[in-house]
């Protein structure tokens, strides 16, 4: 075969998949863009979009600690991390992460999402039984799939709904939130711990909202409520309050040495490098001390969750997590741009991160934002919420409240589009 100079296409199938994307997902919209393509803010907006939760983005102690790591390290780790593992070879910050949550071991990833895949495809098989809240991350639900394991959905926060399916298909692995990262709600790890007992279940907290923000020194939920020594294993992203790129695993000895050897994220893929430790170090220092910082956090939140209520929105947040309901794609493009031309600028959630037909505006409250920049958000709200052009808001949060207070047909309806993924 003789090739020319004429660029291949795409093969038809492809094409069609690509074409018909852009039809349902971006030339229906008035603006034929991405629903999550916003405006770009300007001095002076109120950004909610990031989950730094501290402040810690433009931290000069971190900043310097990073640049000097870099200029130190002359070492070519660019290696499989599993060929890094060992209880000699573990770095600062892995021990000092196992010290505060109080666990045997922690073995970082490149990822959260890398977390949870390495760690479901450590412990679960085709045998398993996994029982994942309905708001799980999407990366409990992949993990488990990826493993082969039997997934079984449990209404969200819903513990006598997760009895009724622990009794049915027995013993197994239980996938919970600390803090959902949509709506903000918590995890009732009292409720979760007792009948993962009952059970006979191991329990796998996603703590990605909480470490840094909640517990003793930043060490999260499970510690906070004196529930190290019942759960077995915890799993976060460091790219919310550590502000970087990188996820961990708290789990015992044994885990800690094997996961590496079995999970395909970390045997194909490369370590991370020695001055991105040395950041992550650097990060926890400053997260460890940080109390002021998490005070602010829960006072700020606690300030928009009362303005938002006092509005009339439906807010099930008990964090610094805000999810608002708007509806369909159409009714959250005019929300999205009413707020982005007011200043305002969240985070628009749509499928797959939403069940089909669903989406919403999430607020992500950080320490840094100031008493002036909070009431700017509840008087922008306010105004939304009185728009008539923007009735829509109103309505879907009466829709919302409404469903969520009938919470198991609401939520076995939207379960279908996950049970096409996961059954």
């Amino acid at each position: 075969m003789q090739l020319t100079q004429i660029k291949k296409s795409l093969p038809d199938f492809i094409t069609k998949k690509f074409d018909a994307i852009i039809e349902d997902r971006i030339n229906i919209l008035a603006d034929r863009k991405p629903i999550i393509f916003g405006m770009t803010p300007k001095s002076g907006d109120v950004v909610m979009q990031t989950n730094d939760y501290l402040d810690l983005h433009n931290n000069d102690a971190i900043k310097n600690a990073h640049i000097q790591a870099i200029r130190d390290n002359d070492q070519s780790l660019l290696m499989s991390g599993a060929l890094l593992r060992g209880a000699e070879n573990q770095p600062v910050f892995e021990e000092k992460l196992a010290k505060l949550t109080g666990f045997d071991r922690c073995v970082v990833a490149q990822s959260g999402w890398n977390a949870n895949i390495d760690l479901l495809q450590g412990i679960c098989d085709k045998d398993t039984n996994v029982y994942v809240d309905f708001f799980a991350h999407a990366s409990l639900w992949e993990g488990a799939r990826i493993a082969g394991a039997k997934v079984h959905m449990f209404m969200h926060n819903n513990m006598r709904h997760l009895e009724r399916q622990l009794k049915r298909h027995g013993s197994g692995i239980i996938l919970v939130d600390s803090i959902y990262s949509t709506i903000g709600t918590i995890a009732p790890l009292v409720d979760v711990v007792s009948l993962a007992y009952k059970y006979d279940c191991a329990l796998v907290v996603d703590e990605s909202h909480s470490l840094g923000t909640h517990g003793p020194n930043g060490a999260g939920l499970v510690a906070e409520l004196g529930l190290t020594e019942h759960v077995d294993f915890i799993t976060a992203s460091l790219a919310k309050t550590f502000a970087y790129r990188a996820g961990a695993i708290l789990a015992n000895e044994q885990t800690a040495y094997l996961v590496p050897l079995l999970a395909y994220p970390s045997i194909f893929s490369s370590a991370m490098l020695p001055y991105e430790m040395d950041r992550l170090n650097a990060t926890f220092d400053v997260i460890v001390g940080a109390h002021e910082g998490r005070r602010a956090l829960k006072q700020n939140a606690d300030y928009l969750n009362r303005g938002l209520r006092s509005i009339g929105f439906d807010i099930d947040s008990e964090s610094q997590i805000f999810g608002i309901d708007t509806g369909d794609v159409h009714n959250t493009l005019k929300i999205r741009n009413f707020l982005e031309e007011n200043g305002v600028f969240g985070s628009v959630f749509c499928p797959p991160a939403t069940p089909h037909g669903k989406h919403l505006i999430r607020f992500s409250i950080n320490s840094g934002h100031t008493k002036e920049e909070l009431n700017r958000v509840i008087d922008v709200c306010q105004k939304a919420w009185d728009n008539p052009e923007l009735r829509s808001l109103r309505c879907h949060c009466l829709i919302a409240k409404k469903e969520r207070s009938n919470k198991r047909s609401f939520q076995l309806k939207l379960s279908k589009s996950k049970w096409r993924l996961y059954r």
